[in-house]
């Protein structure tokens, strides 16, 4: 193999590693952040896992970077937005419209921790 070839393939893998990461980064940290909040939920909240519809890790534009959205099978119509960064914590919560227009309140709200600051 001649010298310009290895030198060809070295830029070519190079180049091909850093494509590659970032999209590796985001998708094993939006894993590990459903990982920590699922089992926050399981250990520490008792939550069954059949109490739990899905658990999304999800990159953010906003920070934190990574959040994971968790929806409950009893009560679909709302995500609720943990971050897990240090210590995982309920942060948000979003109705969708639909329930609003019926009249849906964070007071109706089942699984709502509020924040103590």
């Amino acid at each position: 193999m001649s010298k310009r070839k290895i030198i060809s393939l070295t830029v070519l893998i190079t180049l091909a590693i850093l494509v590659v990461t970032p999209f590796a980064y985001v998708k094993v940290n939006k894993m590990i952040y459903a990982h920590r909040v699922t089992e926050y939920l399981i250990e520490q909240k008792n939550y069954s896992s059949e109490e739990i519809a899905s658990v999304e890790g999800v990159w953010s534009i906003k920070l934190p970077p990574f959040l994971a959205i968790v929806k409950f099978k009893d009560e679909p119509d709302v995500e609720y937005i943990y971050f897990a960064h240090n210590d995982v914590i309920q942060f948000s919560h979003r109705i969708s419209e639909e329930a609003q227009k019926k009249g849906k309140t964070k007071s109706h709200l089942k699984h709502f921790v509020p924040m103590i600051l």
